[in-house]
């Protein structure tokens, strides 16, 4: 079977960091954009879709997509790029987002189809990735009629939801909306955090089989592919029937900025790649790549080489 390409839907932001004296330094971010790099530089041919704004940063984020060989999807927008401000506190990221009338929401559902009919008719159906802060509502009606129209077309939908609960102003509604998009994937990560935000009570690794089998149930029953992550204590990823646990490689953190959007990079790429990759080797990988962006500061997904000399080393 033959690689499909990936193409990805969401937000893409300058991530403003606080330093230790006050200042905001300004780095690319957003997770669905780091994904996308995470996965281009994995090996996965990758095309992003939102558009870019015309600004200082818009062109900043633009440009690193360029440098990664990542495919850009659509025309600029003079709307502002969106903006999250960062505190770093244990290692621990803090957001605080600004997103009205900004350059990743400039784009039509009819816009988006006529791209995935094209790809579809000339390549066959590939990989929709979408999540994060395009499932607040009320943007989530817009994602849901898309996904419906990717499915229909053959896509297969692939889906971090990284919920942002502190953005959203109804709660309960965002809940439900992602619940509605969680029913359209395919393949499915969501965190511990994720999993607290959607009703699940302190969810850990050892219960991570059946939270498995409890979000199938309750939000993804088409979802084949299913990762869990738990921070500094692992993951867990579900392949049809077969699933596997794996602790977090031992690494000097500088911070987790990017963390699981690297995991699920590279989870996603192997897939795209490798449609029949081995479950072990693909949760290994993408675990130790995870840790090596956990040693850099901000969001700095690594390359496979990068990956595949981590593991083999001793440290890891």
């Amino acid at each position: 079977m033959n690689a499909k390409h990936l193409w990805v839907l969401g937000e893409a932001l300058m991530d403003c960091v606080m330093q230790a004296d006050g200042r905001f330094m300004p780095l690319a971010g957003g997770s669905p954009y780091n994904m996308a790099r995470a996965a281009r530089l994995r090996g996965a041919t990758v095309r992003y879709l939102n558009p870019f704004s015309t600004d200082m940063f818009g062109r900043t984020l633009a440009a690193q997509l360029r440098a990664d060989d990542v495919t850009l999807g659509t025309p600029e927008s003079r709307a502002p790029t969106s903006l999250a401000m960062v505190q770093i506190q244990n290692g621990h990221p803090n957001y605080s987002f600004y997103r009205e009338g900004v350059a990743d929401r400039d784009y039509t559902v009819d816009a988006m189809e006529q791209l995935l009919l094209m790809h579809a008719d000339a390549h066959g159906p590939g990989i929709l990735n979408v999540g994060s802060l395009l499932f607040i509502p009320p943007e989530n009606e817009k994602v849901l009629a898309l996904l419906q129209a990717a499915k229909a077309l053959g896509w297969t939908i692939s889906m971090d939801i990284n919920m942002r609960p502190q953005v959203a102003r109804d709660l309960p509604a965002y809940v439900a909306g992602v619940k509605a998009l969680m029913a359209q994937a395919d393949w499915l990560k969501a965190s511990d955090e994720d999993l607290q935000v959607l009703g699940w009570v302190a969810p850990t690794l050892s219960d991570a089989l059946g939270l498995v089998q409890a979000v199938r149930s309750q939000c993804a029953p088409r979802a084949s592919h299913i990762a869990l992550t738990f921070g500094a204590h692992g993951a867990y990823l579900q392949i049809g029937d077969s699933g596997m646990a794996m602790a977090a490689p031992r690494v000097t953190v500088v911070d987790t900025v990017g963390a699981g959007d690297t995991f699920w990079g590279n989870c996603v790429a192997d897939w795209a790649m490798h449609p029949q990759a081995e479950l072990q080797n693909t949760l290994r990988l993408a675990m130790q790549a995870a840790a090596i962006n956990c040693g850099r500061s901000g969001c700095q997904p690594p390359t496979l080489q990068e990956t595949l000399e981590y593991s083999a080393s001793p440290a890891a």
